[in-house]
């Protein structure tokens, strides 16, 4: 699809003239572009077209983004912390100050800041990158703790839903739209042993003993910006920030930071779960979140990881089931090896859970850090 880019950044409240656009990132969701202009403050700017029939309530998840981005941006202040002087929790309002820009078409645009020499990783590959993804995620949490996840509408609803994905997931199968069933049964059987272990999580909010937060809800490691040396400036990607668990953030977090593999690798041998990733993560994030998390969260930290892989996994073989509808595919299986791989992950984890969850012991009772 072509988009008239310089039609579109002339809606909004720049100083200067668009000069350029190319299209920036790999998201599997929203349409991104890196737009050049003659603005003095901003000379670089990122442009999104929202996906409205992923998120289909555009302006109230544009009401999220405001909310949370001002919050922070409030707090960044407040602290004086000189670390997140670049990190810019801000948006480009339109020449009628709204958030967000609706074309002709029906598409939803918004215009935020480029972050200059800043860069993301897909793969983490040593500790101290763990470690400092773990601080800034937690850092995350520590800065929306005192919002109130009533004031968050629910951008996706049931996003991380396990119950609801399992009656979806059961629905496609019964469907079965494209035959592929038959080719799936032994990934149908992995869920089938597991379904009733994943319900956990929502169980124990329903009784009360873990609250409802204001999460992300989409901690893949490549939604951490760094700077040239590495150091953490921001979290990035909040369409999905939203009333969650705790447990949303850190398992999903891990799932992608102590994989050393790619989350579509096609080769199964290569998907290992790297303990000593996951120790530097979780002691990153405990540094920041333990004073706001109570025990029955952090007791359930090691289970999120687990939790959050059979999910990703789950998504991505029903949307292979179900015709490929929700994932952009680069190829007519790439869903279910994205399964495949998330249910391999899933696997190793099983096998090193005793020793994660001694480690999320041991760095909850060391006080010192």
């Amino acid at each position: 699809m072509v988009f008239n880019l310089k039609q579109i950044v002339e809606q909004f409240s720049i100083e200067g003239h668009y000069l350029s656009g190319e299209p920036f990132g790999s998201g599997h969701i929203n349409d991104t572009f890196i737009i050049h202009t003659s603005d003095r403050r901003y000379r670089k700017l990122l442009l999104q077209r929202v996906n409205h029939h992923v998120f289909k309530n555009v302006p109230q998840l544009m009401k999220n983004f405001e909310l949370v981005t001002r919050h922070i941006k409030k707090k960044i202040e407040e602290e004086k912390d000189l670390r997140f002087e670049k990190c810019c929790y801000v948006y480009i309002p339109t020449k009628n100050s709204s958030s967000y820009y609706k074309d002709s078409d029906g598409n939803f645009w918004r215009l935020v800041p480029f972050i200059e020499n800043s860069h993301s990783y897909n793969v983490v590959n040593n500790p101290d990158l763990a470690y400092k993804g773990g601080w800034i995620f937690g850092k995350f949490l520590a800065w929306v703790t005192d919002l109130s996840p009533d004031q968050f509408f629910e951008t996706i609803p049931h996003f991380h839903d396990v119950e609801k994905r399992l009656l979806w997931f059961d629905e496609a199968v019964e469907r079965d739209p494209l035959g592929r069933v038959k080719e799936v049964q032994s990934e149908i059987e992995f869920v089938r042993q597991r379904q009733d272990e994943m319900k956990i999580i929502q169980k124990l909010g329903r009784e009360g003993r873990i609250p409802l937060r204001v999460t992300h809800n989409d901690t893949k490691f490549n939604n951490i910006l760094f700077d040239t040396n590495d150091n953490p400036l921001c979290v990035v990607d909040l369409d999905t920030v939203m009333p969650g668990y705790v447990h949303f953030d850190f398992g999903d977090a891990i799932r992608i930071c102590a994989n050393r593999a790619a989350e579509d690798e096609p080769d199964l041998d290569k998907i290992q779960f790297d303990l000593e990733l996951f120790k530097a993560f979780a002691k990153g994030y405990l540094k920041e979140t333990r004073q706001y998390l109570n025990q029955t969260e952090i007791d359930y930290l090691a289970f999120s990881s687990k939790l959050m892989t059979f999910i990703m996994g789950l998504r991505f073989l029903t949307d292979y089931v179900d015709g490929d509808h929700y994932y952009k595919i680069h190829h007519p299986k790439h869903n279910l090896q994205r399964a495949r791989a998330q249910f391999t992950l899933l696997k190793r984890m099983e096998e090193n859970y005793e020793k994660m969850r001694e480690i999320i012991f041991q760095l909850n009772n060391n006080t010192t850090d």
